[in-house]
Protein backbone atom coordinates (compact mmCIF):
# COMPACT_ATOMS: atom_id res chain seq x y z
CA UNK A 1 0.00 0.00 0.00
CA UNK A 2 1.56 3.36 -0.96
CA UNK A 3 1.37 6.05 1.51
CA UNK A 4 0.91 9.92 0.77
CA UNK A 5 3.20 11.02 3.53
CA UNK A 6 1.08 12.45 5.17
CA UNK A 7 0.00 9.85 7.84
CA UNK A 8 -2.56 12.00 9.96
CA UNK A 9 -5.41 10.74 7.52
CA UNK A 10 -5.64 14.38 5.27
CA UNK A 11 -6.16 14.63 2.25
CA UNK A 12 -3.29 14.46 -0.17
CA UNK A 13 -3.89 18.16 -1.54
CA UNK A 14 -4.58 19.49 1.88
CA UNK A 15 -6.83 19.92 4.81
CA UNK A 16 -10.11 18.44 4.22
CA UNK A 17 -13.52 20.42 3.72
CA UNK A 18 -14.87 21.14 6.78
CA UNK A 19 -17.85 24.03 5.94
CA UNK A 20 -20.19 24.66 3.11
CA UNK A 21 -20.74 28.11 1.28
CA UNK A 22 -24.01 28.32 1.60
CA UNK A 23 -24.20 31.72 0.02
CA UNK A 24 -25.00 30.79 -3.67
CA UNK A 25 -27.65 28.59 -1.53
CA UNK A 26 -29.31 31.39 -0.23
CA UNK A 27 -29.10 33.90 -3.07
CA UNK A 28 -31.01 31.19 -5.37
CA UNK A 29 -33.51 30.30 -2.74
CA UNK A 30 -34.34 34.45 -2.40
CA UNK A 31 -34.65 35.13 -6.03
CA UNK A 32 -37.01 31.97 -6.58
CA UNK A 33 -39.22 33.28 -2.92
CA UNK A 34 -39.42 36.37 -5.43
CA UNK A 35 -40.48 35.08 -8.34
CA UNK A 36 -42.93 33.20 -6.31
CA UNK A 37 -44.16 35.88 -4.41
CA UNK A 38 -44.83 37.62 -7.95
CA UNK A 39 -46.62 34.93 -9.85
CA UNK A 40 -48.60 33.25 -6.62
CA UNK A 41 -51.32 35.95 -7.63
CA UNK A 42 -52.11 35.53 -11.25
CA UNK A 43 -52.22 31.57 -10.59
CA UNK A 44 -54.85 32.20 -7.73
CA UNK A 45 -57.21 33.94 -11.22
CA UNK A 46 -60.74 32.74 -11.18
CA UNK A 47 -63.92 32.67 -13.00
CA UNK A 48 -65.08 36.72 -13.80
CA UNK A 49 -68.29 36.85 -12.31
CA UNK A 50 -70.14 40.08 -11.62
CA UNK A 51 -72.45 38.39 -8.49
CA UNK A 52 -75.46 40.63 -7.04
CA UNK A 53 -75.48 42.63 -3.90
CA UNK A 54 -77.12 41.91 -0.76
CA UNK A 55 -77.32 43.65 2.86
CA UNK A 56 -76.34 40.44 4.43
CA UNK A 57 -73.40 38.99 5.42
CA UNK A 58 -71.27 36.37 3.27
CA UNK A 59 -70.98 33.17 5.04
CA UNK A 60 -67.53 32.91 6.46
CA UNK A 61 -64.40 31.35 4.43
CA UNK A 62 -64.49 27.23 4.85
CA UNK A 63 -63.82 24.20 2.77
CA UNK A 64 -66.70 24.60 0.22
CA UNK A 65 -67.59 22.82 -3.25
CA UNK A 66 -68.16 26.30 -5.26
CA UNK A 67 -70.60 26.22 -8.48
CA UNK A 68 -70.30 29.00 -10.81
CA UNK A 69 -72.44 30.38 -13.74
CA UNK A 70 -71.43 32.61 -15.99
CA UNK A 71 -73.26 35.26 -17.99
CA UNK A 72 -72.67 33.49 -20.86
CA UNK A 73 -74.80 30.21 -18.76
CA UNK A 74 -71.72 28.04 -18.67
CA UNK A 75 -71.23 26.15 -15.40
CA UNK A 76 -67.97 25.74 -13.98
CA UNK A 77 -67.43 23.34 -10.62
CA UNK A 78 -64.44 24.97 -8.84
CA UNK A 79 -63.14 26.59 -11.85
CA UNK A 80 -63.59 23.30 -14.11
CA UNK A 81 -66.42 23.44 -17.29
CA UNK A 82 -69.04 21.13 -16.36
CA UNK A 83 -72.40 19.97 -17.81
CA UNK A 84 -75.70 20.11 -15.57
CA UNK A 85 -75.86 16.52 -16.43
CA UNK A 86 -72.40 15.17 -15.13
CA UNK A 87 -72.93 17.73 -12.39
CA UNK A 88 -75.49 15.53 -10.54
CA UNK A 89 -73.53 12.56 -10.84
CA UNK A 90 -70.19 13.97 -9.13
CA UNK A 91 -72.73 15.78 -6.64
CA UNK A 92 -74.05 12.30 -5.54
CA UNK A 93 -70.49 11.15 -4.98
CA UNK A 94 -69.81 13.62 -2.64
CA UNK A 95 -72.83 13.29 -0.54
CA UNK A 96 -71.82 9.56 -0.50
CA UNK A 97 -68.62 10.73 1.15
CA UNK A 98 -70.29 13.22 3.25
CA UNK A 99 -73.53 13.85 4.10
CA UNK A 100 -73.11 17.12 5.62
CA UNK A 101 -71.34 18.73 2.39
CA UNK A 102 -72.40 21.72 1.06
CA UNK A 103 -72.12 23.83 -2.13
CA UNK A 104 -72.13 27.35 -2.50
CA UNK A 105 -73.82 28.66 -6.02
CA UNK A 106 -71.95 32.13 -7.57
CA UNK A 107 -73.98 33.31 -10.82
CA UNK A 108 -73.66 36.16 -12.85
CA UNK A 109 -76.47 38.52 -11.94
CA UNK A 110 -77.23 38.86 -15.82
CA UNK A 111 -77.83 34.51 -16.28
CA UNK A 112 -81.55 34.35 -16.43
CA UNK A 113 -83.58 32.93 -13.60
CA UNK A 114 -84.11 29.94 -15.26
CA UNK A 115 -80.61 28.89 -15.87
CA UNK A 116 -80.11 29.53 -11.96
CA UNK A 117 -82.71 27.53 -10.74
CA UNK A 118 -81.87 24.31 -13.13
CA UNK A 119 -78.29 24.41 -11.40
CA UNK A 120 -79.74 24.78 -8.10
CA UNK A 121 -82.27 21.31 -9.34
CA UNK A 122 -79.16 19.29 -9.99
CA UNK A 123 -78.23 20.02 -6.61
CA UNK A 124 -81.12 18.98 -4.57
CA UNK A 125 -81.54 15.99 -6.74
CA UNK A 126 -78.01 14.87 -6.19
CA UNK A 127 -79.25 15.03 -2.36
CA UNK A 128 -77.24 18.40 -0.94
CA UNK A 129 -79.34 20.22 1.15
CA UNK A 130 -77.25 22.38 2.14
CA UNK A 131 -77.38 25.34 -0.75
CA UNK A 132 -75.75 29.06 -0.07
CA UNK A 133 -75.71 31.49 -2.57
CA UNK A 134 -72.75 33.87 -2.84
CA UNK A 135 -73.37 37.73 -3.33
CA UNK A 136 -71.30 40.65 -2.32
CA UNK A 137 -72.17 43.02 0.60
CA UNK A 138 -73.64 46.10 -0.75
CA UNK A 139 -71.12 49.30 0.41
CA UNK A 140 -71.83 51.25 3.30
CA UNK A 141 -72.21 54.20 1.42
CA UNK A 142 -74.73 52.64 -1.28
CA UNK A 143 -76.94 51.78 1.06
CA UNK A 144 -78.93 54.75 1.84
CA UNK A 145 -79.89 55.28 -1.36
Amino acid sequence: MVSSGTGSGERPGGSALSEINVTPFVDVVLVLLVIFLVTAPMMLRGIDVKVPKTETKNVGPEERLMLTVTKEKAVYLDDQPITLARLEGILVGLRQRNAKAAVFLRADEGVAYGVVVKVMDAVKKAGIERLGMVTEPIPPVAKGR
